[in-house]
């Protein structure tokens, strides 16, 4: 099937092939065009920064316990704060994106919660410790601008792979500070000759740096839309403005999203955990050294170099044949498979069978927020971006509640706690059964007889903004969508600007 191009203008103005909405139909990862590929490249160094600075204190807990005598309670509590700070957050950023665009949502979070990390070199007491984590853990609410981004920059036939792998590669953050924090440390304790106890302090100003350094690119280097910034395509009339409450209300009454929610916050928000736990978790119970127990912390994290991308790729090729039906089976599966490997992990009491389980866990818990991401940008065309926060803020709640429930205090031993996280997978996964698109159809049934993708997204706008043109672009999306039907929807023409949508009987 071919896409339309909309002019020869166009065919100039980009350089990669566009859609209706200007939007990639091609991912050139090894491109930096503008503005699609470097969108993308700006959006997932820039959520790999935040990564690296939320996870910053994990691998040098052993040190940092023993500095500002910390118990088992306060580094508990410090994990749970590095998430939850951004539960919120992410639905503001969300709301934001929708209203202000995902430049300066994103740019403008990053710079303000960079003085928290430079801020952790000088806590000096659990209390200030739970608290630089706690504000540094709103930067991971730039994951909503990036997948909102990226979501606006690429068609719906490759929206899924820039999703997943600029989600992914960000996420790699993770498991990259595994590695990184440990190796400033060193160098900075052993080369340089700090004491310990102020080597670990010195090594936070690098992940502030970065991450101060990823806001302003953005700012003067990224761009909202393939056609410009919110703020001239509003003047110009090119977007309306849209209001807060219709955007707001739109996507906290479509359940879709508030199930994809609740699905993420057992993907993502294990990935979290583990990424908070799972360190220490080897240190204390294989008596590995803190350089070993960082590799094995970081292997995990690391996996978001394929696998995230993974799933996201893999939903772009099953909905090729077979449409968003073909999207939510994988994801049930993928996610399933993932609960069963991690109640796994937390039986096994050899040192490599379990960094074999949890390297295999890795895989398919992070596919799974692949695939999640490749749903979530047909939930909603007009809410995209609260739809996004929803989402993404339900993987910090899952994280929250995790940590809260299984991690917390000594009621239940880490392995233990691992072994009940799988369960939790695979009882939230069960509820992905109930989303049900009527022009698509869900797991088990098929797409209700003579709904249109014009007849769900259009009904977001009310007749008299259709009156002023103000759907315009759900339109577009609607046409651009219609590859979601699978194999049998693929000889269906998409439209460009020059077309006539056809009557919707």
């Amino acid at each position: 099937m071919e896409i339309s191009q909309n002019s020869d203008t166009d065919h100039r103005k980009f350089a990669l092939p566009v859609d209706s909405e200007h939007k990639a139909t091609e991912f050139r990862l090894f491109s930096i065009a503008t503005p699609h590929m470097r969108a993308f490249h700006l959006s997932w160094i820039s959520f790999f920064a935040c990564f690296v600075s939320t996870f910053a204190a994990p691998p040098l807990l052993p040190i940092i316990r023993d500095n500002l005598n910390l118990t088992a309670t306060d580094i508990g509590n410090a994990g749970i704060a590095a998430v939850s700070g951004a539960v919120f957050a992410r639905v503001a950023m969300g709301t934001a994106c929708d209203l202000f665009g995902p430049r300066l949502a994103s740019s403008s979070l990053i710079l303000l919660t960079a003085p928290a990390v430079y801020l952790s070199a000088i806590a000096n007491s659990p209390s200030a410790f739970l608290m630089v984590r706690f504000f540094t853990g709103f930067s991971l609410a730039t994951f909503v601008s990036t997948q909102f981004w990226m979501s606006s920059m690429f068609s719906p036939n490759v929206v899924g792979t820039a999703n997943g792998l600029s989600g992914g590669w960000g996420n790699l953050g993770g498991g990259a500070t595994q590695l990184i924090m440990p190796l400033v440390y060193s160098l900075i304790h052993d080369n340089i000759g700090s004491t310990k106890f102020t080597a670990w302090r010195i090594a936070f100003f690098i992940p502030a740096f970065f991450q101060t350094l990823s806001a302003y690119a953005i700012f003067f280097l990224g761009q909202d839309m393939p056609d410009g910034n919110y703020v001239r395509l509003e003047k110009s009339g090119e977007k309306h403005k849209d209001s807060f409450s219709q955007v707001f209300y739109h996507a906290i009454t479509n359940y879709r999203g508030w199930i994809l929610a609740l699905t993420y916050g057992y993907c993502f928000g294990v990935e979290l955990t583990i990424d908070n736990i799972i360190a220490q978790y080897f240190y204390d119970r294989f008596n590995v050294n803190l350089h070993t127990a960082g590799i094995i912390a970081a292997s995990f994290g690391l996996a978001n170099l394929f696998s995230r991308p993974g799933g996201g790729i893999l939903s772009d090729w099953v909905a090729k044949r077979f449409g968003m039906r073909g999207r939510l089976w994988t994801l049930w599966v993928v996610q399933m498979i993932g609960g069963l490997l991690c109640l796994l992990l937390g039986k096994i009491g050899s040192l490599s069978g379990s960094v074999a389980v949890m390297l295999v866990f890795s895989v398919f818990v992070q596919a799974a927020c692949g695939l999640t991401f490749g749903v979530v940008p047909f939930v909603s065309r007009r809410s995209l971006g609260v739809i996004s926060g929803m989402t993404g803020g339900g993987g910090n709640v899952g994280a929250v509640l995790t940590q809260v429930i299984f991690f917390r205090g000594s009621r239940y031993s880490t392995e233990e706690g691992i072994s009940l996280m799988g369960v939790m997978i695979m009882c939230c996964t069960l509820v992905i059964l109930f989303i049900y698109f009527p022009q698509w159809g869900g797991l088990f049934c098929g797409p209700k007889k003579g709904v249109t993708e014009e007849d769900y997204y259009l009904a977001e706008w009310t007749a008299a903004e259709k009156e002023q043109g103000f759907h315009k672009m759900s339109m577009k999306f609607s046409e651009n969508s219609r590859r979601e039907r699978g194999k049998k929807g693929a000889s269906v023409p998409v439209l460009s600007d020059k077309d006539t949508p056809p009557t919707i009987v």
